[in-house]
């Protein structure tokens, strides 16, 4: 009975000796050493607009519908795509009839919205949604190729658009990690700061 006793007290005094390292003291180091080290990212990489308002995180993709704008890839996370409270992908086998006919009609759209020839091919990223639906980039490609119609919709030179697109544009982690791409709610946010030529 006194061994019960002694492994019992033990057990609790290990949990609660546990509990207080792992879900205080840890915790605290942690947020304490990103606040000094990265605070930025620690606090969800928010960018603010011209009024000094957030507007978004760096690592949300956002819905940008206007002709001014560059579009961001489809999303399937909730009913009408980019929430955040609902990241998912469509879950949609190839096979699938329903993403089949989506995946040509959104091809459709691309050509037509961008002034492309109806045989012309489309990147990948402008009619797929990404596994989280929440994907903040788009490729060089699609964004090169959305370049004319912002320009014209803008009144800005073609050289001024790239300009701004090679500014927003993420390159791999340590030059081989992944691949490039285009932060659209950045490049978006930064054209609305240029003027357009007279």
């Amino acid at each position: 009975m006194n061994t019960i006793v002694k492994e019992t007290t033990r057990a609790i005094l290990a949990t609660l000796l546990f509990a207080i390292v792992l879900c205080g003291v840890y915790p605290v180091i942690i947020w304490g050493a990103s606040q000094l080290l990265f605070p930025h990212q620690a606090n969800g990489s928010l960018i603010e607009g011209r009024d000094r308002k957030i507007v978004g995180s760096e690592w949300l993709g956002q819905n940008f519908t206007g002709a001014k704008y560059f579009h961001p890839r489809p999303s399937a996370a909730g009913a009408n795509g980019y929430d955040a409270a609902n990241s998912s992908g469509s879950n949609l086998g190839p096979t699938s009839k329903k993403l089949i006919d989506s995946l040509r009609q959104r091809a459709t759209d691309y050509r037509k919205e961008n002034g492309l020839a109806s045989d012309s091919l489309v990147p990948g990223d402008a009619v797929t949604a990404s596994g989280s639906g929440l994907d903040p980039h788009i490729s060089p490609k699609n964004a090169a190729l959305q370049a004319s119609r912002v320009a014209k919709e803008r009144g800005l030179s073609l050289d001024d658009v790239k300009s701004e697109i090679a500014k927003a544009t993420d390159r791999p982690s340590f030059g081989i990690l992944g691949e490039a791409g285009v932060n659209v709610l950045k490049l978006n946010l930064a054209l609305d700061a240029v003027a357009p030529k007279k």
